[in-house]
């Protein structure tokens, strides 16, 4: 077998093994409430910070090479994806590659107290995999704008690793029959620190609007010292810079979106959180 016909197999047999994600369950269907597939209502959910706080003075157990990297060169590097037909310049653009754009500068607040500018972008488009070659091989830092899809997690190629997702920032309105498109914020797999400081971010825009915590009431945020004593802020710039969800969202999509018309990109109130990632298929 080759390897992509090996990681098939290994799927195949896992399900033939145990079934479906709902035949593993053996309860009541009324009780899964959340373990249900999720077929169009609001999918936002920030699990629990808990205590990200190391205690006074306290330093990380671990260190990121890549926060050390963005900190003494003073700015980071975010891959943009945009539609193939895009026009324009990102830094001025609204929707998806909008709001894209904006977590750039949101992860740029986070790291650098506040300041929402110390980051370049380069732009990419959909029409092959270089933006994810880009980032595998460290031009990039971060990856934005493009679908989430199961295959960029395994190698790109040899001498590549693979990726990690961020909690998704927006979902795409397609059916689950269709694969729901979903966007991150994508990071290399060798620096799970600085992935998991990425992760933070985002969830802390959908934390913010879970707790009604708009851009003048940032100081609410919990304080991050896990990360290290010099960006226990980090959480509360972040939202003194991008506001919660809601208020990107509007910057970005409108601010007449009835709630209603946005399918996933409300918050979850204890509904279906379970989705398929892309293109499971093609490994």
């Amino acid at each position: 077998l080759t390897s992509h016909d090996a990681s098939s197999l290994v799927f195949m047999n896992a399900v033939y093994c145990v079934g479906n994600y709902m035949e593993i369950f053996d309860d009541d269907p009324n009780e899964w409430k959340m373990n249900q597939i999720n077929r169009g209502t609001g999918m936002l959910y920030s699990i629990p910070f808990g205590n990200v706080e190391n205690g006074a003075g306290a330093e990380p157990a671990a260190h990121s090479l890549t926060l050390e990297k963005i900190k003494n060169e003073g700015f980071f590097t975010c891959g943009v994806t945009v539609p193939d037909d895009f026009e324009g310049d990102i830094t001025r653009s609204d929707n998806l590659v909008g709001m894209s754009v904006d977590y750039c500068r949101t992860l740029s607040a986070a790291m650098f107290i506040g300041d929402s500018e110390r980051v370049h972008f380069l732009t990419f488009t959909n029409t092959d995999n270089s933006s994810v070659v880009a980032l595998a091989n460290g031009t990039l830092d971060v990856l934005v704008g493009g679908r989430n899809e199961q295959d960029f997690d395994f190698e790109t190629s040899p001498s590549l690793g693979g990726l990690y997702f961020s909690t998704p920032y927006y979902y795409g309105n397609e059916s689950t029959s269709n694969s729901v498109s979903f966007y991150s914020m994508a990071t290399r797999e060798d620096d799970v620190l600085f992935a998991s400081f990425v992760n933070c971010v985002v969830m802390a825009t959908i934390h913010a609007q879970e707790n009604d915590i708009q851009k003048h009431k940032s100081r609410e945020m919990p304080l991050i010292s896990i990360f290290g004593s010099e960006i226990g802020w980090a959480l509360r710039s972040a939202i003194f810079y991008s506001g919660s969800y809601d208020e990107i969202y509007a910057r970005n999509f409108g601010s007449g979106v009835a709630k209603s018309a946005r399918g996933r990109n409300t918050l979850n109130d204890g509904g279906p959180l379970m989705l398929p990632f892309l293109n499971l298929s093609k490994l």
